[in-house]
C-alpha cells in the first residue's frame, strides 16, 4: 500500500509513521504543511531502535508530493488544513514534540497499532 502521512512540522509523528509503515512493508512517505528544520531526536531514536535506517530522513514539504499518487493520505491529527487535498483519515494523535522519550514511545506504539489495522 502506498501511504502519505501528513502533519504540520513533519518532525515527529508523521516521520515515525513513515518509518514504521516502511518496516511493515508499505511504500510510505511523510510531509508537512510547514516543515521543521530537522527531525526530532526522540523520533529518530525510536525508529533506529525498531531497525529503521534514518540516515536519509528529513522534513519534507507537502508541495513535493501529489496526493493522487497514494492509496491513503492520513493526517496525524494536528489540525492540518490541506484544502488542496483530500485526507482519507485523521489519526488524531497528540503531538509529542518537546516531550520525553517515553511519550514518543507511546505515540510510536499507537502509530504501529493503527498501521497494523491497515494491513
Amino acid at each position: 500500500m502506498r501511504i502519505l502521512f501528513v502533519c504540520v512540522g513533519n518532525s515527529c509523528r508523521s516521520q515515525m509513521a513513515e518509518g514504521i509503515a516502511r518496516l511493515h512493508g508499505h511504500d510510505a512517505h511523510s510531509a508537512g504543511t510547514h516543515p521543521a528544520v530537522k527531525i526530532s531526536t526522540h523520533a529518530l531514536t525510536i525508529l533506529e531502535k525498531m531497525g529503521h535506517d534514518t540516515s536519509s530522513m528529513r522534513p519534507k514539504n507537502l508541495d513535493q508530493f501529489n496526493p493522487d499518487d497514494f492509496d491513503l493520505v492520513i493526517s496525524m491529527g494536528c489540525g492540518v488544513q490541506c484544502p488542496a487535498i483530500k485526507l482519507d483519515d485523521d489519526w488524531e494523535l497528540e503531538d509529542p514534540v518537546g516531550q520525553s522519550l517515553e511519550i514518543f514511545e507511546k505515540t510510536a506504539k499507537e502509530i504501529e497499532r493503527k498501521i497494523m489495522l491497515l494491513e
